[in-house]
């Protein structure tokens, strides 16, 4: 097996530098460039090399670089920008969004932060709070004191995204030691400007059922007997240590129009606290 690899290594070394670099330009994702890397010396000298790396970005990245809240990057390479970006999202917009990279194919993608969404009743003290959050990457989070009616909306151009992707959406958000009034099943749906599925050749891609539940399922949860299983989406529990529950899926085809994002509970109108939302997040559905 040595042999044959170090077989395969001197046949490439024998190959111009500028040819290595073409074959690699064709890897279809920064996955198969990191891949290459292992064929040979020469193939991990030229995948490394800024010209390979800059076909992986979105042809307006120096542009939303430039206009980062964000400290100034100071990259050496292009492969180590991209790194960068797809580990430390940067905050754009004058703070209210932040924007990193998909790892897997360089995609755009993005978070909203609170208060660039919709929230009923958000700037009443009685029921929400804006506060500094530790582990928030915005500087405020909002938190439901005392409330009884969740509505939230969010919405963002479709030309910001990146063209011809499937994304997903997320609410963010943390929930308190103490909560009450969120096991009750609220509703999520994702539209195109004025409530439509599609927009030109971009659709929504339709759920087979819109309820969702803010608190996680307990792991001692069981049903009794006779009684349904209980029919929704479920938050699962982020690396960050936030939670993310599935708002819905759409397809971004040339950016034409606005996707609005919706978590509302349509009858459930209990009193209930102990919810902290960060933002909704927006990224391509490959990264699940």
């Amino acid at each position: 097996m040595n042999q044959n690899r170090d077989g395969i290594s001197s046949s490439f070394s024998c190959l111009p530098e500028g040819c290595v670099s073409n074959i690699i330009s064709l890897m279809a994702s920064p996955k198969d460039a990191g891949r290459a890397s292992l064929v040979s010396w020469e193939f991990k000298s030229a995948s490394e090399s800024d010209t390979i790396w800059e076909q992986f970005f979105p042809a307006d990245y120096k542009e939303i670089i430039s206009s980062s809240a964000s400290p100034p990057l100071s990259c050496a390479t292009k492969k180590e920008l991209f790194s960068h970006l797809c580990h430390c999202p940067i905050l754009i917009n004058d703070g209210t969004m932040s924007f990193w990279l998909s790892r897997s194919t360089g995609k755009k993608c993005y978070m909203l932060c609170a208060r660039k969404l919709a929230i009923v009743w958000a700037d009443v003290p009685r029921y929400w709070k804006w506060t500094p959050f530790p582990e928030s990457r915005f500087p405020q989070v909002a938190e439901l004191v005392h409330g009884f009616w969740l509505d939230i909306q969010g919405q963002m151009p479709t030309r910001l995204l990146s063209r011809r992707t499937t994304y997903a959406a997320y609410l963010v958000y943390k929930i308190t030691e103490w909560p009450y009034g969120l096991t009750k099943a609220a509703k999520a749906s994702i539209s195109f400007g004025g409530g439509s599925s599609t927009s030109g050749a971009s659709f929504v891609v339709e759920p087979e059922n819109n309820s969702v539940f803010l608190e996680p399922l307990p792991f001692w949860h069981y049903y009794p007997p006779g009684q349904d299983e209980i029919v929704g989406r479920f938050p699962r529990l982020r690396k960050d240590g936030w939670l993310e529950i599935s708002l819905g899926e759409f397809y971004n085809d040339e950016g034409d129009g606005d996707i609005e994002m919706h978590l509302w509970e349509p009858d459930a109108l209990d009193w209930k606290n102990g919810l902290i939302i960060q933002g909704i997040e927006i990224r391509p559905w490959v990264d699940l």
